[in-house]
């Protein structure tokens, strides 16, 4: 599976990077507002420090001949951009429009079977369905990543489903099992899920017992 950080934090995405763990790296206009400064060079910052990886960079417009014409020019900030287009009615024609051109999209704000029908339909690169907001709603949030799950592979769509909105690491490892092709994680549920409270102390107990044998060099 492929496993994305979620931000738009340079010195995260450099500390990260060196793991050879991630992806890629999804942004959007709410973290890339966090950083400050000039989103367009952030962006080229972020394609640069992981080239073989997919970016997600999501459009600001609203209407829908603008949102097109915006998604081309972030299309070409980069060969390794995913354009971000939200998962609304209204952009249904802009979205195919700009699949047939050949540009590689990300659709956000996912929250149904039927909204990842239509658009792997339309075979765009991802869909992200928002597990904690669907949790917020109601709605059984990794249930949905599953039912979507067995919809594209009940029709061979090749759409890869991205689960978003991961709030801990206990929501990542059920997205995992409930067959999400891509998780998209905040550094912080990174960093957590990288931890376990046994570890420490398994450590310490090898430590110990190794002093036992009073072994100054090994091997």
């Amino acid at each position: 599976m492929k496993l994305f950080l979620d931000t738009a934090h340079i010195p995260s995405i450099e500390k990260w990077v060196a793991t050879e763990l991630l992806d890629g790296i999804t942004t959007n206009p709410s973290n890339l507002s966090k950083e400050g400064g000039n989103p367009t060079e952030i962006v080229r910052k972020i394609c640069q420090l992981l080239p073989d990886g997919d970016i997600s960079v999501e459009v600001t417009e609203t209407d829908p001949q603008r949102v097109y014409e915006q998604a081309l020019r972030i299309a070409a900030l980069a060969d390794n951009v995913i354009v971000k287009v939200p998962g609304a009615s209204q952009y249904y024609e802009t979205i195919a429009r700009l699949a047939d051109e050949g540009v590689p999209m990300n659709i956000t704000l996912v929250f149904s079977v039927a909204q990842s029908i239509f658009m792997s339909k339309l075979g765009v690169c991802y869909i992200s369905p928002f597990v904690g907001r669907l949790d917020d709603s109601g709605v059984d949030g990794i249930g949905v990543v599953a039912d979507i799950r067995t919809a594209l592979d009940n029709y061979g769509y090749e759409t890869e489903i991205l689960a978003a909105s991961i709030r801990s690491v206990e929501k990542f490892e059920q997205a995992v099992i409930a067959g999400a092709d891509c998780v998209t994680l905040p550094v912080e549920i990174f960093e957590q899920a990288m931890a376990h409270p046994l570890i420490k102390p398994g450590m310490e107990k090898f430590a110990a017992d190794w002093k036992k044998l009073n072994i100054t060099q090994f091997p």
